[in-house]
C-alpha cells in the first residue's frame, strides 16, 4: 500500500494543534513548520494575523510595532497589562464590554479552523478556549535568559533587544490570557506536553511534537460494540 504521507508523519485522527510559546520559545519556527508538516492551515497568533486560517508562512516572536497599530487587541493591552489580575475579578460593565469584543475577535479564527477540519493555532489561548478534550496542546517555554539567546539567534538582534522584547511580549501574552480567561498561560495543566524548548535544537521540538501528535493518534480507541445476549452484537 503507497501514501502520499512522508514516512513518520501523524494520521489524520488528530487534526488540530495549539502551540502556546512564551518569548524566545520559538513557537515562530516551531508551529508553522508543524502545519507544514501535517498539511494543516497555520493560525498565528492574536498578534499577527487577519483571523483566518493562513498557509504556513513566517511569523515573529515580537510584537511589532506595525502590528501594535493595526490590532485592537494591542489597542487595551497597554493598559490592562500595568493592572494585571491575578484572579477572579468583578470588572465594571464598560470593560466586561471590551473583554467580549476582545475574546470573539481572537476565538473567530479558532472556530474558523475547526470549521475547515482542524489546524496548528499559536497562541489566541487556544488550550484554554478548545479545552483537554479538543486538540492536541503544547507549551513551549524555558529559562528567561536562554529564550533571550534564542530570541536574539531567530530574530537576528541583540541580546538587549531581545531582553526588551522578551519583557513585552511576555506581559502582554500573560496578559491576554488571564484578563480574557482568567488563566495563567503558564499552567501545565492546560496542555497535553510541556517543552523546554532552550534546552534541544527547535528541530528536534517539531519532531518531539509530531512524535507525541502520532501517538495519541494510535492510542485513540476503536469504537466499542455494545454485545448483546447471545454475545455477537444482536440482543
Amino acid at each position: 500500500m503507497t501514501t502520499d504521507r512522508a514516512e513518520g508523519t501523524p494520521g489524520p485522527g488528530v487534526r488540530l494543534i495549539t502551540i502556546s510559546a512564551s518569548y524566545g520559545a520559538g513557537g515562530s519556527v516551531v508551529a508553522p513548520a508543524v502545519a507544514e508538516r501535517l498539511g494543516l492551515p497555520f493560525l498565528q497568533r492574536v498578534t499577527t494575523s487577519a483571523g483566518h486560517p493562513t498557509e504556513p508562512g513566517p511569523c515573529d516572536e515580537q510584537l511589532t510595532a506595525e502590528e501594535i497599530k493595526a490590532t485592537p487587541v494591542h489597542r487595551l493591552l497597554a493598559a490592562f497589562t500595568q493592572a494585571m489580575p491575578t484572579g477572579p475579578t468583578q470588572s465594571p460593565p464598560s470593560t466586561q464590554h471590551q473583554d467580549r469584543h476582545l475574546r470573539a475577535h481572537g476565538e473567530v479564527g479558532i472556530h474558523r479552523v475547526l470549521a475547515v477540519g482542524g489546524g496548528v493555532i499559536l497562541g489566541r489561548a487556544a488550550a484554554v478556549v478548545l479545552g483537554k478534550d479538543r486538540g492536541f496542546h503544547v507549551r513551549l517555554d524555558g529559562p528567561p535568559a536562554l529564550r533571550i539567546d534564542r530570541g536574539a539567534e531567530i530574530e537576528g538582534i541583540s541580546l538587549e533587544q531581545a531582553r526588551t522584547r522578551l519583557s513585552a511580549a511576555d506581559k502582554a501574552r500573560t496578559a491576554y490570557v488571564r484578563r480574557l480567561y482568567r488563566r495563567d498561560p503558564a499552567d501545565a495543566s492546560l496542555y497535553h506536553l510541556v517543552i523546554d524548548s532552550t534546552a534541544i535544537p527547535l528541530d528536534t521540538v517539531i519532531e518531539l511534537i509530531l512524535a507525541a501528535v502520532s501517538a495519541q493518534d494510535a492510542a485513540v480507541p476503536p469504537p466499542q460494540v455494545v454485545l448483546g445476549h447471545d454475545g455477537d452484537g444482536h440482543r
